[in-house]
């Protein structure tokens, strides 16, 4: 081959490179919080260029809680989200135009936590108290349910906004009474709590709707249901090799994400998927939202948080873009702490 045609050749690939990366699909995907053990199958799934091959260039935001997620793709801020799936059905009735399409926690992962040497014993005791977390965080939306699942006023608490990652501090120094997260951290305040740690999780207390989900933006979904299709079914086949082999996907997570540590988001990881393990996940489809639980969730909402526009439940969420053949793996639950 001589000098001239290895030139040709060179420069038709740099424009055939070029006009794939000029025709790849730019995506917002927001976040619902910083990066954590929970998101390492998306940052797995883009190191292994797994988006890219099929047209798709994906930013991933930080976020700011699952109530700020679920209003900026319903805005159109962002096509696609992670949001706690409860806030979107209550978002819903206020307008937010967003559609679940794949589950991740099957299970809520909403927990409160104090400590019991202040007196307060069970989170009936509560009533009076500060409870910090932020702004827009989907506890916050989800609160009157488990307050009157639990017996006592809502509107008995103070809330106090501080950011996500001063929740602990804030409550060992005594600047809340009690505060929420995820339970995909309970590692760490068990770790820094230790005996002095009370702690519910909202499922054990009657409150179980599902957790986070990946939602989109209405309007940009009908029409670019090929697009979304793609990014499913990638995410979901990324989520359960994540399940069956973690350390690949934390270490992807760890590279994309300097701050944090592979030992701490492998425990989450752990944790995590305790979460997204129930009968559905294991028998239908991993990412399945159940029909019979939607429509439980939508009647929780309508009658603890008063939505101000009832609407058809089977709107707000879709399983056509799931994969059947890929299903929940076997775990081994880690030890709880």
């Amino acid at each position: 081959m001589n000098t001239i045609t290895k030139i040709g050749l060179i420069a038709l690939a740099g424009v055939a490179f070029g006009a794939s990366s000029a025709t790849a699909e730019k995506l917002t995907f927001a976040l619902n919080w910083v990066a954590g053990g929970d998101h390492a199958p998306y940052f797995y799934a883009q190191k292994m260029g797994l988006y890219k091959k099929a047209g798709i260039d994906v930013d991933f935001e930080t976020g700011r809680g699952s109530a700020a997620s679920a209003q900026k793709v319903g805005a159109g801020a962002a096509q696609l989200g992670l949001s706690d799936m409860a806030g979107v059905l209550f978002f819903r009735g206020k307008g937010v135009d967003a559609v679940g399409l794949m589950n991740v926690y099957a299970n809520s992962p909403q927990g409160l936590y104090w400590r019991t040497s202040t007196g307060i014993k069970t989170a009936k005791d509560l009533a009076g108290k500060k409870i910090g977390n932020p702004a827009g965080d989907g506890a916050r939306t989800m609160w009157p349910a488990l307050a009157k699942t639990l017996g006592i006023d809502p509107n008995s608490v103070t809330w106090v906004n501080i950011a996500a990652n001063a929740k602990l501090g804030a409550l060992k120094s005594g600047t809340i009474d009690a505060t929420t997260s995820f339970f995909n951290i309970h590692h760490i305040f068990a770790r820094e709590l230790g005996s002095d740690m009370g702690f519910l999780a909202w499922k054990d207390a009657g409150v179980n709707p599902y957790g986070n989900s990946i939602i989109a933006n209405g309007k940009w979904l009908s029409a670019n249901k090929a697009v979304a299709d793609k990014f499913i079914k990638i995410t979901q086949k990324a989520f359960a090799d994540c399940v069956k082999k973690p350390e690949p996907c934390i270490q992807a997570l760890v590279e994309a994400n300097s701050a944090l540590l592979v030992k701490n988001e492998t425990d989450n990881w752990h944790l995590v998927t305790m979460l997204m393990n129930d009968e559905t996940s294991r028998t239908v489809a991993l990412g399945w939202h159940d029909d019979k639980r939607m429509a439980a969730d939508y009647q929780l909402i309508s009658e603890y948080l008063k939505l101000e526009k009832p609407y058809d439940i089977k709107t707000t969420y879709t399983n056509e873009f799931l994969d059947k053949s890929i299903k929940m793996p076997p775990i081994n639950p880690p030890k709880l702490y």
